[in-house]
């Protein structure tokens, strides 16, 4: 599981289909436009207690806070639509997400001024860091409905990170803390070769890599 960077950099490369071309500014360099939703993740998928499940926030706090999922959906909720973009070089527009937005949640948690980095904890044992001025803009948010549904089990069922501007492997499915961070820490796929910054307009797949060779594997993964 943990060379799926080098194998990312040593399959075939896909190579793109025409697009139109009002759509070429909205897809990143080396990217295929898809209208399915590929299903890729490690590990199994989890299953909840949701009378049990919590999401608890803490790291450079105040306090630690404790969020039950009916607690999440009485906050301030938020419609976004955005584009996707997979490090397997896969990209979908146009999604429709929605939930609270990561700015929203903020002013319920004192943050320490500290805190310059946020680590989503998430299941089966998956971590990812973005720095914490990347998570205040206007479409980056906590997921509980995808295309006017709630979120199914293989998208991150109950509550998903939405970070449209990094690859997606950066919007955590299955989130369960929320860690505010003085200093930056790699994530899991951070420590396993991919880049850290993951802007995929800059192709930042991989760490040490400026111009990786993709895969084709998504193309063979379940759908939606």
């Amino acid at each position: 599981m943990h060379n799926k960077a080098e194998r990312l950099k040593n399959a075939k490369a896909i190579i793109p289909s025409d697009v139109d071309s009002e759509l070429v500014g909205r897809r990143p360099p080396g990217q295929t436009l898809t209208g399915k939703f590929p299903i890729l993740h490690e590990g199994e998928v989890p299953m909840y207690d949701m009378d049990a499940w919590r999401l608890t926030i803490g790291g450079e706090v105040e306090e630690e806070r404790s969020f039950s999922f009916d607690e999440i959906l009485k906050l301030p909720s938020s419609l976004i639509q955005c584009d996707i973009h997979c490090v397997t070089r896969w990209s979908k527009l146009d999604t429709e997400w929605e939930g609270v937005l990561f700015k929203d949640l903020l002013p319920l948690i004192k943050v320490k001024p500290s805190a310059k980095y946020v680590m989503f904890h998430a299941d089966p044992d998956y971590e990812t860091n973005v720095p914490l001025a990347d998570l205040l803009l206007d479409n980056v948010m906590l997921a509980y409905r995808y295309a006017g549904e709630p979120l199914t089990n293989k998208h991150g069922w109950p509550l998903r990170t939405i970070v449209p501007h990094r690859y997606f492997w950066k919007s955590a499915k299955w989130i369960r803390r929320i860690e505010f961070m003085e200093e930056d820490r790699p994530g899991f796929w951070e420590r396993n070769g991919f880049h850290n910054e993951a802007d995929p307009f800059e192709e930042q797949r991989f760490s040490g890599e400026a111009l990786p060779i993709p895969e084709d594997e998504w193309t063979k993964k379940e759908f939606d």
